[in-house]
């Protein structure tokens, strides 16, 4: 009988959870302690950054806005969360489209979603292991799991793309230190704890409150940094904390205290309440998907965004975390094993958005990316950890190919890994280039220490 792919992030055989403790239940607590670790650390770096800015930029107002972020907790927490009132715009700010970064927590094997076909390396490496006969045909002599059937239509139109053989120098194998260069864009020294979307929306000018949104209860590093982004399970969740029956007379008071202050404190508290009017209007009757849609599993988190796409917030950045990919055995990559349903359930939400989307989904990126990929190698049915991995583009924009950027064959392994021929951080710059515009100047400041190569992804 097959074993069960966790949904935490890490398999609790993995080598990563078997150095905090020997017992896998205190390791997994020691790792999420970890994080939460290092997102105080973070915050508060980005506290001691913005009082910094502050002091230089003092206009003789007083408080300014980022003071206020920065040094009034209370009155954030009064509005039931800080990202509320860190928005720099008006809800009705221009439309520039939106780019949603997906990240497969675990360390996706990309082999077993995209491979050259007939391979004789892989065919000696992983006999177990190999993509069906029933795989896709991609370009330049891949194909692709069977699992992403769901997405084949736009796969036919050029809007579905691979970039194989991903990483950066700078990553390990630790799933804990690539995972967070993965979202920072970068190492942690490199960019002060800031997340690399954070950064990105730099350059996307004015927003509403919802510019930037993480799916799922806690902010992922990637949004972490100035730009307020805002943490959500569902656009319901998003209201002002206390007892239901004295909400509205809160919100009216909050209203009041802080109208006609001629201050920016008034700005960032009405931007707060017109995000928390904008959520309780989209929550205020049942979301209806567009006929024949229905969101599965990961899918839910999609719906979310969907609604507020659909909705009007002007969403520009979204992140969407998904586990279950750290297969160290029974890793199944054909059909019905525990890799390929897992694919299989990615794969579908991705196909019911953009079908909900519409034609709005035409303005709309969706990146797929984990922290490593795994080794060439088969070990006990599964794939330990590894280096190159495999980005995922479905796009409104028409993409070069189905299979785009580097690739040079399997001969010539990184220590028994998959190499990289396309740096990661190049394949993030050139993803969100694309959508927005950027010139390669902007794309350099969103990944300190490195020069930006930009890689031919779009039609």
């Amino acid at each position: 009988m097959e074993k069960t792919v966790y949904s935490y992030p890490l398999h609790p055989e993995c080598p990563d959870l078997r150095r905090l403790a020997d017992d896998p239940t205190e390791a997994l607590l020691r790792a999420e302690a970890d994080v939460v670790a290092a997102e105080n650390a973070a915050e508060r770096d980005r506290y001691l950054r913005l009082e910094a800015e502050e002091e230089a930029q003092q206009d003789g107002r007083g408080v300014t806005r980022r003071t206020f972020v920065a040094g009034a907790a209370a009155t954030a927490t009064a509005l039931a969360t800080a990202q509320f009132v860190t928005t720099s715009a008006s809800f009705a700010a221009t439309k520039t489209g939106t780019l949603i970064h997906v990240f497969l927590y675990g360390g996706l094997d990309g082999l077993s979603l995209v491979a050259p076909a007939e391979d004789p390396v892989l065919r000696k490496a992983r006999p177990d292991l190999l993509l069906a006969e029933d795989s896709l045909a991609l370009s330049r002599g891949f194909k692709l799991t069977s699992a992403f059937k769901p997405l084949e239509k736009w796969l036919r139109a050029g809007q579905l793309g691979f970039v194989p053989a991903v990483s950066d120098e700078r990553l390990s194998r630790s799933h804990f230190q690539a995972a967070d260069a993965c979202n920072l864009g970068g190492l942690p020294g490199e960019t002060g704890g800031r997340g690399w979307l954070d950064s990105l929306v730099d350059h996307l000018g004015k927003g509403t409150a919802f510019r930037s949104v993480g799916i799922g209860s806690t902010l992922p590093r990637s949004l972490v940094g100035n730009n307020g982004a805002l943490s959500l399970g569902s656009v319901g969740s998003l209201r002002l904390n206390g007892d239901e029956k004295y909400r509205a007379a809160t919100e009216k008071a909050i209203k009041g205290l802080f109208t006609g202050i001629n201050h920016p404190v008034e700005e960032a508290v009405q931007d707060g309440l017109g995000a928390l009017a904008t959520a309780q209007k989209l929550a205020a009757t049942p979301y209806q998907a567009a006929e024949g849609v229905e969101y599965q599993g990961v899918g839910n988190s999609f719906k979310q965004l969907a609604q507020l796409i659909k909705g009007g917030a002007n969403v520009r950045v979204a992140t969407i975390g998904m586990g279950g990919y750290d297969t160290h055995e029974n890793q199944g990559t054909r059909e019905g094993g525990q890799l390929w349903r897992r694919l299989n359930e990615l794969a579908g939400a991705m196909a019911a958005f953009f079908t909900d989307l519409g034609d709005r989904a035409a303005d709309v990126t969706v990146m797929v990316s984990s922290e490593f990929g795994r080794r060439v190698a088969s070990n006990s049915g599964g794939t330990d950890h590894g280096h190159g991995g495999v980005v995922t583009i479905l796009s409104g924009r028409k993409l070069a190919g189905s299979l785009l950027g580097t690739w040079q064959g399997l001969d010539d392994l990184d220590s028994g890994d998959v190499p990289e021929y396309n740096n990661m951080f190049n394949v993030y710059g050139s993803v969100a280039q694309g959508r927005f515009g950027l010139t390669n100047a902007e794309v350099d400041k969103i990944f300190p220490r490195m020069k930006y190569t930009p890689i031919k992804l779009y039609a």
